[in-house]
């Protein structure tokens, strides 16, 4: 780990570390997504076949269920993820597909060659200070023209949250449950345009609100939520 690593990444890695099998356990089935998650995930999947501009990273990608998903829609797709030893439980669950370490803040991804980002419940656990870092990173890898796809738990007005305790461990975790307008300020910052809002209550046992945004990079360089245009 990286002397410079943030010290939330390091806190992060350590807590998915600790929860990793249990996490898996319960979250690791598809078809345990509600439909309205799930719908939008397959739209985003058509999004990235219209583009065809590169494959698609998966960040945080945890178990893999999401990738593997992603896949079996007929998308290259690859998961990164910032705890190895989620990475090593996905690989074992989906040996078929790619999934590496890494932090959504750094990625070591060339340049302008993905065609779409999926970030579900991921951002999540990064700070206000960090949140434009990370999605100017989503910014640099994606070809122009590609989607982002950003999945979050959110509380009207927004809070913050820490937990010591998870599936039975002692873990240091921090959560950010922003409002849709908060995430999607610092998106436009990062020069993406936010081109859908799908809002939902909490369904069955859940406590939290669901909200997904996407968010296009300009084809021609538009930062600010503009395009720019060849002439």
């Amino acid at each position: 780990m990286n002397a410079e690593t943030p010290d939330f990444i390091r806190a992060t890695r350590t807590a998915y570390d600790t929860i990793a099998e249990p996490y898996t356990e319960q979250f690791s089935d598809w078809a345990g997504i509600p439909t309205l998650d799930r719908a939008q995930i397959k739209g985003f999947a058509e999004l990235v076949r219209e583009q065809n501009a590169g494959p698609v990273a998966d960040i945080g990608s945890g178990p893999g269920h999401v990738t593997a998903a992603l896949h079996d829609l007929g998308i290259r797709v690859f998961g990164v993820d910032v705890s190895p030893k989620m990475v090593e439980l996905a690989r074992r669950a989906h040996p078929e597909l790619r999934f590496h370490v890494g932090s959504m803040t750094s990625l070591d991804l060339p340049s302008e060659t993905l065609g779409g980002i999926t970030a579900l419940y991921s951002i999540i656990h990064v700070p206000d200070d960090h949140l434009l870092t990370a999605f100017a990173e989503f910014h640099r890898v994606l070809a122009p023209g590609a989607h982002a796809l950003i999945g979050f738990q959110y509380e009207p007005g927004g809070t913050h949250m820490h937990l010591d305790e998870r599936f039975g461990h002692k873990i240091s975790l921090d959560y950010y449950l922003r409002t849709p307008e908060a995430v999607a300020e610092p998106l436009t910052k990062a020069g993406f345009q936010v081109i859908l809002r799908v809002l939902r209550e909490p369904l069955g046992e859940e406590k939290l609100a669901r909200a997904y945004l996407v968010a296009r990079k300009p084809r021609y360089g538009g930062v600010c939520g503009t395009e720019g245009r060849n002439t």
